[in-house]
């Protein structure tokens, strides 16, 4: 199995559903990644006119450049955070969209590709940005910052029960040696926990990894203002699909969706009053599925002044 084809998309006949791409469709996928499923939105538009995939991983916009190549004509693809979707989709001169996609979290190339450091599962650089082009590394991050904070970002963003013990051995570990790899920053971690946590269902460093991850790629602070955003662009009938991986962001997602539905004049219905998740059968083919959870709505009609 090649690198681009370890990916494989998460509810997909799910997100098709919902989406109902049509012909002379415009789309936006605010997470390209490698680009099967905006492949799939294409496919199922019969003569789309318009599709921007957006990505801060220069290496997924590569993959799904060579994914999408027979669409090249309508695809439009954009480097970048999807903080950033409105001022993209003005560059463009797209003013108005059919769909939106967000499939948040990390891809299974990111994670499978140890240099990338997203994992724990094989030694490598203790990295972590998406986008690697900018911003600090895992490994500076962890050199410069307080045990104090460390604990906060632990037990705030991985929701993490020994967030104290695990950012005390942390921070005592790089006084004589300084954290460079995914390997010694899991083995830290394991030594740092009870034996009944560090053997247990979830591997002990996950929730760890996982609250550096968030923090350096700002995750969770840009997502809000995206989905308000990615709402103004919806023409009236069209619909946002968010696919979330952990509490954090599909409390986010539901919040905000709740919030917009909720308003005098509200903007959007929300239509899955539930997430929805993976079905046994896709859970067990594709097992990084089992944490995920889709939220649509729809744009409404504007209401006469």
């Amino acid at each position: 199995m090649g690198y681009e084809d370890e990916h494989v998309p998460v509810l997909l006949k799910e997100v098709l559903f919902w989406l109902h791409p049509k012909a002379g469709g415009r789309y936006v996928d605010c997470t390209l990644g490698t680009g099967k499923t905006a492949l799939e939105i294409l496919r199922r538009s019969d003569s789309p006119t318009y599709l921007l995939g957006i990505d801060r991983d220069p290496k997924a916009l590569e993959m799904s450049r060579r994914t999408l190549a027979e669409y090249n004509a309508v695809v439009h693809l954009k480097h970048g955070n999807f903080s950033c979707l409105k001022k993209m989709a003005v560059s463009e001169g797209l003013t108005k969209v059919d769909g939106i996609l967000f499939d948040l979290g990390v891809s299974s190339p990111q994670l499978t590709t140890l240099e990338r450091g997203f994992s724990f599962s094989g030694d490598g650089p203790l990295d972590m940005r998406m986008d690697q082009t900018q911003g600090q590394t895992a490994a500076e991050f962890l050199r410069s910052i307080s045990e104090s904070e460390l604990e906060r970002v632990l037990r705030e963003y991985g929701e993490e029960r020994y967030a104290r013990r695990i950012a005390r051995a942390i921070v005592q570990s790089r006084r004589t040696q300084a954290i460079q790899t995914t390997g010694q920053l899991a083995s830290i971690i394991q030594k740092s926990v009870p034996p009944s946590y560090r053997y247990g269902r979830l591997h002990c460093a996950t929730r760890t990894f996982q609250a550096i991850r968030i923090v350096l790629n700002q995750e969770l602070e840009v997502l809000p203002t995206a989905i308000q955003d990615a709402i103004d662009l919806l023409t009236p009938g069209g619909r946002i699909c968010v696919i979330s991986f952990h509490s954090l962001e599909d409390r986010i997602v539901k919040q905000t969706f709740r919030a917009l539905a909720a308003q005098p004049d509200p903007v959007l219905s929300i239509l899955t009053k539930k997430p929805l998740t993976p079905t046994p059968h896709e859970k067990q083919v594709n097992p990084r599925s089992r944490s995920a959870k889709l939220r649509v709505a729809e744009r409404r009609e504007e209401v006469p002044a």
